[in-house]
């Protein structure tokens, strides 16, 4: 298991390999990358009409995710787009019954409203594994547009990863169990189509058994991402605080901020400006410093 203690990277580790941040020889990686997918017809670059068909900030996640191995990278995105026409996951996410969209928001990790100090954020199989990749698509086509939009420590550098407090208070061995399929699925599908957007997970209130559960599912990660998982245990509020400003941080958790797990995320003044004061309901996108319907 990752050790308790929490040390927070440095602004230059945390931002190693992002853009505007990218050594002489990933850049020549990257641009390596692109013509790579350009020959195989995965990637197709802007135009003064259009746009790229994928940005570098999500280039970069999958280049992160495999060292900067070209090759590696390149297997791994192109396994990524070929899943993605398998689910017809942009269909899915555009189309998406928005009732069923806030249903499901409820059931699966929710969004505080506010940023760390890196300004970072019972149902038939088929559909429950629709609903996972429709909330992994609105993460990264809307919250992390929108948090990059806000302002953080480095505006140059696009916001592609969370942190996530994973809150095990009340949680039985036997709810665990019953679960334990579905955790993984949903580990196995960001793992693989949604590379390098867990930056830290904070899990808190573990009951005596965690360790046995710990043992089910630390297999599931690759040791990057174990690395990344923390067991802080019943008072996280010390050690959350040092990535999350106090007024940002939920009161249960050692912070100032009146919001729990049912409520709506609780936007700070930039995040309504730039929202229109609420959030928006169903699937949408941000883009372009706006909110707009998918398409």
């Amino acid at each position: 298991m990752a050790p308790s203690s929490l040390v927070p990277p440095t602004h230059a580790d945390f931002f190693s390999g992002h853009l505007g941040h990218l050594t002489s020889s990933q850049e020549e990686t990257l641009e390596g990358f692109k013509d790579n997918l350009m020959k195989s017809e995965l990637y197709t670059a802007s135009t003064d009409d259009t746009e790229a068909s994928h940005d570098d900030p999500t280039l970069l996640r999958f280049l992160r995710a495999r060292g900067f191995v070209l090759t590696s990278a390149q297997k791994q995105f192109s396994d990524a787009e070929k899943w993605r026409k398998e689910h017809d996951v942009v269909n899915l996410f555009n189309t998406f019954d928005p009732v069923e969209f806030e249903a499901a928001k409820r059931f699966y990790p929710r969004w505080t409203g506010r940023r760390d100090k890196k300004e970072l954020d019972a149902v038939p199989l088929p559909r429950r594994y629709q609903r996972i990749v429709a909330l992994y698509e609105y993460m990264t086509r809307f919250a992390f547009p929108l948090c990059s939009h806000l302002p953080h420590p480095s505006t140059s550098t696009p916001i592609t990863s969370t942190t996530t407090i994973i809150d095990l208070e009340n949680v039985t061995i036997a709810s665990m169990w019953h679960f334990r399929n579905h955790l993984a699925e949903a580990s196995r599908l960001a793992t693989a189509n949604y590379p390098e957007t867990l930056n830290t997970v904070a899990v808190v209130n573990s009951p005596s058994f965690f360790p046995t559960i710990w043992g089910w599912i630390k297999g599931w990660f690759d040791e990057g991402t174990r690395n990344k998982i923390h067991v802080l245990g019943k008072d996280p509020g010390p050690t959350l605080r040092d990535l999350v400003h106090a007024h940002d941080l939920p009161k249960p958790y050692g912070g100032e901020l009146q919001w729990k797990f049912e409520d709506e995320p609780s936007l700070d003044d930039d995040a309504k400006a730039a929202l229109g004061g609420t959030m928006p309901k169903g699937p949408v996108v941000f883009t372009g410093g706006s909110v707009a319907k998918p398409s």
